[in-house]
């Protein structure tokens, strides 16, 4: 039986305090004695794309890939350096298609300095103007910490100088921004900082439509942890069927489950993060809507550190995921590590998506080192061959 979700039952403070998780997964979508795939069948008509691969003389390590269409275009953008996660030599590299066959040749945004790690911090557009925020990592700091800004381009290939990102009222946003912007349907634009001192997440949120400026902290209290960095890390976020807007989270507590938390006043207060249900490899996720409003998640469901296999899990109304599609398995055809570095591990990771064109694009790294995209057809994203006994 479908399980019932129970609304919020006292509001205090600003503060929205709920009874159960703001979403589950439904019994038996995931076959855990099958952990390659489990037991999940590939959406059909899914093609997945190379926009880089790593070869011997080139950077071997790139992560963090993220995507944004832009006058016609689709870009990525990601995080590249020789060999080493985070090393001096990171610089944030991007490349764009218009047919998502062909990518191409990366280009460099931006560079580390003596004093300074940069790292990509996503994309916006206000449809004219393209934003690519970089987040920026004083080497200096303890605990680990940065700031966010950005540069922008009206053609994709001339950009601005670096600018620092503005609060509302005036001052800079304090903390590096996640990748994962979408706007509410008010047209709000609506991610997460994670804030100094330390990384301690925070949903954020501006009426400027290039994002560049007016920013705001949402109002959500974190879940106890260590000192210096919150338990929620990396989150994403979609809209549940009653217009709530629900951000998951990666848990550094280590529960290996989604985190989750709710806003009923456009991003302006959410409720106390709650572990749900949903399997997580305790990586970055992504999720949205897609254009009929079914909300999705894409993640890799593993219940363990395997960013293995990649999974795309959809529910009709946000609070129930009962249906799931294999992106990519964990079997014998997924790319082994080629290279030796820092903080290297196998398996599809730091996936994020858009929807563009009646498709869901998911980027995301191959063992850290090779930059893909693969192609998701909506349409095929209907009815799927599920045995009835996961259905409510």
């Amino acid at each position: 039986m479908k399980m019932m979700l129970l609304a919020a039952i006292l509001v205090c403070c600003g503060c929205v305090h709920l009874v159960q998780p703001p979403f589950a997964l439904a019994p038996n979508v995931f076959d855990s004695a099958q952990p390659a795939t489990l037991g999940l069948q590939p959406v059909p008509g899914a093609y997945t794309s190379t926009v880089f691969t790593a070869r011997a003389g080139s950077n071997t390590y790139n992560h963090g890939a993220v995507l944004l269409p832009f006058k016609g275009e689709l870009y990525v953008q990601w995080q590249s350096s020789a060999r080493d996660e985070d090393a001096d030599d990171t610089e944030v590299r991007f490349s764009k298609t218009s047919n998502h066959l062909s990518w191409s040749e990366p280009k460099t945004l931006a560079k580390s300095t003596a004093s300074e790690l940069v790292t990509n911090g996503g994309w916006w557009t206000d449809g004219e103007t393209l934003v690519a925020y970089l987040n920026i990592w004083p080497k200096h700091l303890d605990p680990k910490a940065g700031y966010v800004s950005y540069i922008t381009s009206t053609d994709g290939r001339h950009w601005s100088h670096p600018k620092r990102v503005k609060m509302q009222g005036g001052g800079y946003v304090n903390g590096v921004i996640e990748q994962d912007l979408k706007a509410l349907p008010s047209g709000r634009v609506l991610t997460a900082v994670h804030t100094q001192p330390g990384l301690i997440a925070k949903p954020y949120f501006t009426d400027d439509p290039l994002a560049i400026s007016g920013w705001r902290e949402g109002h959500m209290t974190n879940l106890p942890h260590k000192p210096g960095i919150s338990r929620e890390l990396e989150p994403s976020w979609f809209l549940n069927a009653q217009g709530e807007a629900v951000m998951t989270f990666r848990d550094q507590g280590g529960s290996y489950k989604v985190l989750a938390s709710v806003s009923r006043d456009n991003g302006e207060s959410w409720s106390l993060p709650m572990e749900t249900n949903m399997p997580d490899s305790r990586a970055k996720q992504s999720a949205g809507n897609l254009p009929d409003g079914r909300a999705y998640i894409v993640n890799n469901p593993s219940g363990v550190k395997a960013r293995f296999p990649l999974v795309l899990s959809v529910s009709n109304d946000g609070k129930w995921f009962d249906e799931a599609w294999l992106l990519r398995a964990g079997d014998e055809d997924m790319p082994a590590v080629a290279f030796e570095g820092r903080y290297k591990r196998v398996g599809y990771s730091y996936p994020k998506s858009i929807v563009w064109n009646n498709a869901v694009y998911v980027a995301y790294a191959e063992s850290k080192e090779n930059i893909v995209v693969t192609r998701v057809p909506i349409d095929e994203l209907v009815n799927s061959t599920m045995p009835d006994a996961r259905k409510p």
